[in-house]
């Protein structure tokens, strides 16, 4: 029988059957001051391409946030491109001029009052109440309430080899970003740092821990470089618009830059604005599913043990990165 003339037996729900009907109560709004849209120069076909990136919230990356709200306000970023894509890793952008290995010109003077911060700003102190679902050995999910009428929760699981991930302890989520922590089960919260998964936003820097300003620009194309994290800043992710970055031709200089021989690939970036800036019929709004809420909770379990009539065997687990957190445009 054709695939197309099989129906769909009934089942468990599928995780984005749980997110669509999830109550509004449950979507966070997302305030237009943590928004930045940026206009890329139009494609091939002359169409419009636009990435809407939503910007770290506190207290991760304060500094970082500051100095990039300061480069849009200034205009800094209008005129600047995309540098380097390098397949399955990152696309970058920036001053093609500025720490760019075929720079031909003088890179573009900086604004005044920039931040500098230091390795100690790239994990930020956390409470005990960040978030009320913990996932252990970041790459697995439990699930405790399972055949129940009553709230889920995620708990913690057994140390086991199949759980083991070298990056952090325990992961979480805290205001809709994935959060790694250095902290166990039995006590407090330490420290907590975002985590490089799919389409998270980045501060490129050289080798000191200081020199990434802002300036230049990453965002993941990838699989998700974990090994980044707590040694690069991360400042946000994209939210909408994601195709436009991730599709872009790769360069074949070191590390995916464009030679000077693949100039033409550079993609202008024509301007980056702080959404609050704009005109308010100009301005995107939208909304994320509340982590902190019981129908994330679901969801999550949903995308780790997926019981919906397609899939045969659950997996029993997740890496953080493949529970990503709905966002959608609101109304």
């Amino acid at each position: 029988m054709p695939l197309s003339a099989q129906e769909e037996p009934k089942g468990a729900p599928a995780p984005s059957e749980i997110v669509a009907a999830a109550p509004a109560a449950d979507w966070v709004a997302i305030a237009a001051e943590d928004l930045l849209v940026m206009t890329l120069a139009p494609d091939a076909e002359g169409k419009p391409r636009q990435v809407v990136i939503q910007l770290m919230p506190a207290p991760f990356s304060q500094g970082w946030v500051h100095n990039i709200r300061l480069f849009a306000r200034s205009g800094w970023y209008d005129g600047i491109s995309v540098n380097r894509v390098q397949d399955n890793y990152v696309t970058q952008w920036g001053d093609p001029n500025y720490d760019n290995p075929e720079a031909t010109g003088t890179p573009k003077p900086l604004p005044e009052g920039l931040k500098v911060m230091g390795e100690d700003e790239y994990a930020a102190q956390i409470s005990a109440s960040v978030s009320p679902y913990l996932w252990f050995r970041d790459h697995r999910v439990a699930f405790d309430g399972f055949g129940k009428s009553e709230s889920v929760q995620l708990r913690p699981v057994p140390r086991r080899a199949n759980f083991f991930d070298p990056y952090s302890p325990i992961v979480t989520f805290s205001s809709g970003f994935p959060i790694g922590t250095a902290f166990s089960p039995n006590r407090p919260p330490e420290l907590g740092w975002p985590v490089h998964c799919y389409g998270m936003v980045g501060v490129g820097r050289n080798y000191s821990p200081d020199t990434g300003s802002g300036a230049e620009l990453y965002t993941v194309i990838g699989h998700a470089p974990r090994h980044l994290d707590r040694n690069i800043a991360l400042v946000g992710r994209v939210i909408e618009g994601m195709q436009h970055l991730s599709s872009l031709p790769r360069g074949s200089g070191a590390l995916g830059f464009y030679t000077a021989e693949e100039a033409a690939k550079r993609t202008p970036i024509l301007s980056v604005r702080v959404a609050s800036d704009l005109a308010p019929s100009e301005q995107p709004a939208f909304e994320y599913l509340s982590t902190e809420s019981d129908v994330f909770a679901t969801y999550a379990d949903a995308v780790a043990n997926r019981r919906d009539p397609f899939f045969i065997t659950p997996a029993g687990g997740a890496d953080i990165c493949n529970i990503r957190v709905p966002v959608r445009r609101a109304e």
